[in-house]
């Protein structure tokens, strides 16, 4: 069944459907009235529902049944990503928020070629649509935040408010993703991924004296849109 999420405010005795995903649901999936879909609150509710009455701009939603989403990881994986060049940054969020990811950092790294600037506000409103897209199509029971990009000093006191982090670097050849699960213990993480040039020998200095673990993800260096999937991946197999 089809997956949507709405706003608290939307859901009452029914539950209301606006604006685009109304559109899409009439012009796109050509839905009928009493077909059934899933509602999610974006905060681990769903609610099968069946499709009481349509107008132009507004469907309203029976609710059949409410049960808690199961899809959610119980280890809540924060991304800090080093900002890359190009779309990279639309892969990267798609494919993290499929594989299970919390919540995106964008980072601003000494190597880092992208500078946003004035194009922050519009480039951040698209990342979120397409984290809102990746959650709908994988059956999240929420929709990862993509937060203001950070400075990587900034980055490193966020990730203080987590329990552990980690970052891969390829001098490491000792602690790999198992190695550190086997010493995790916490329902927080954070994973720093250099951008394309990867980490200066001072950024690696500066979170290693933070406390941020250096990793090692095997003998072959992956690009900067493969790490985070990759990482966060085999995170959540080998805690879960």
């Amino acid at each position: 069944m089809p997956k949507f999420f709405v706003a608290k405010e939307q859901i009452g005795k029914q539950i209301t459907i606006l604006a685009e995903d109304a559109k899409h649901i009439k012009t796109v999936l050509r839905a009928k009235q009493g077909e059934q879909m899933v509602v999610c609150d974006g905060e681990g509710t769903d609610y099968i529902c069946k499709i009481s009455h349509m107008v132009e701009k507004e469907i309203l939603l029976d609710i059949v049944e409410k049960k808690e989403c199961q899809t959610e990881p119980s280890t809540k994986i924060t991304l800090f990503q080093g900002l890359p060049k190009a779309d990279k940054m639309d892969m990267i969020i798609q494919k993290c928020v499929e594989v299970g990811i919390d919540k995106i950092i964008p980072v601003a790294t000494e190597r880092a070629i992208v500078k946003l600037e004035k194009k922050e506000n519009k480039k951040l409103q698209r990342w979120q649509k397409i984290a809102e897209a990746a959650a709908k199509q994988s059956g999240r029971g929420k929709i990862p935040k993509i937060e203001n990009v950070l400075s990587f000093q900034d980055a490193i006191k966020e990730s203080k408010k987590l329990c552990s982090a980690v970052i891969p670097y390829e001098k490491e050849t000792k602690r790999g993703l198992k190695e550190f699960v086997k010493t995790f213990s916490g329902d927080t993480l954070g994973i720093f991924i250099g951008p394309e040039g990867g980490f200066s020998q001072e950024e690696i200095q500066q979170a290693q004296k933070e406390g941020i673990l250096p990793i090692t993800l095997g003998k072959r260096i992956l690009r900067t849109e493969t790490a985070g999937i990759v990482a966060t991946a085999i995170l959540l197999y080998e805690l879960e």
